[in-house]
């Protein structure tokens, strides 16, 4: 487990999906995502609760869980390597798990994290 200290107690007005990204927009804004490159593809695979329970209200808790052990989404017989990332969001008003699932030849990273987003970007 991984507590995610970028965002404990931060308000974001605005989170969404866009794409295989999750915006928080806020005083500071974040991105939830994985960094692409050659030879892996990470996607959200689920997202469980409202994206809008985490707006207008403080983050209160916020970790992250990986994991190779969990049976692949599908036929894994060409690929080396998976990784399962959750990501476990705590407000007032609900919680929201947002899962990421990654697959590579074993030489690129599989997960995904928070990136803080250069201010007045606009992503939305």
């Amino acid at each position: 487990m991984v507590l995610l200290d970028k965002i404990l107690g931060k308000t974001f007005s605005s989170v969404q999906q866009k794409g295989d990204a999750i915006l928080f927009q806020g005083e500071k804004s974040y991105s939830l995502h994985h960094d692409q490159d050659c030879c892996e593809i990470v996607e959200i695979e689920d997202i469980c609760g409202d994206l809008r329970s985490l707006e207008n209200t403080p983050i209160l808790n916020a970790y992250s869980e990986t994991g190779g052990n969990l049976p692949p989404k599908k036929d894994t017989s060409a690929l080396e390597s998976y990784t399962w990332t959750f990501f476990r969001i705590f407000t007032a008003k609900g919680t929201v798990v947002i899962r990421f699932y990654g697959t590579s030849n074993g030489y690129y990273s599989e997960g995904a994290d928070f990136y803080e987003m250069p201010a007045g970007e606009n992503n939305g």
